[in-house]
């Protein structure tokens, strides 16, 4: 296989609460949760970005997300590197309240490319 440069990347971007999360009395946990909305729509609408997918993995996994297994992960097609950059960046940038979403989660990214499977010949 050779890599194709003009192909997208292919981005999974690995998301978690921390325990500042948790922390928060339960009446300001809702404010958290509207940030990820703001965050989660800046990401739909990034030029360069298409989700394929999301997956919430709090059913399974309850607390904060010290590491591997996240809380949520999106993958998606990614036109270049500087573009997932601009993903992570918006936890960086997205407020919540008098901090930013960073204060209450994390977000780091993997990528690779789309993996094609030639299809098996008989033998």
């Amino acid at each position: 296989m050779t890599a194709d440069s003009t192909l997208p990347l292919r981005v999974l971007f690995c998301c978690g609460v921390t325990q500042n999360f948790f922390d928060l009395p339960r009446e300001e946990i809702g404010k958290v949760w509207q940030a990820y909305g703001v965050m989660l729509s800046a990401v739909e609408r990034m030029p360069g970005v298409k989700i394929l997918g999301v997956m919430d993995d709090d059913r399974l996994t309850v607390g904060s997300a010290d590491n591997s297994p996240w809380t949520f992960y999106i993958m998606a097609d990614v036109a270049d590197f500087e573009k997932a950059v601009d993903v992570c960046n918006l936890y960086r940038t997205t407020p919540v309240g008098n901090y930013n979403l960073w204060r209450y989660g994390k977000i780091e990214a993997r990528v690779g490319r789309a993996l094609v499977v030639p299809p098996a010949k008989n033998a």
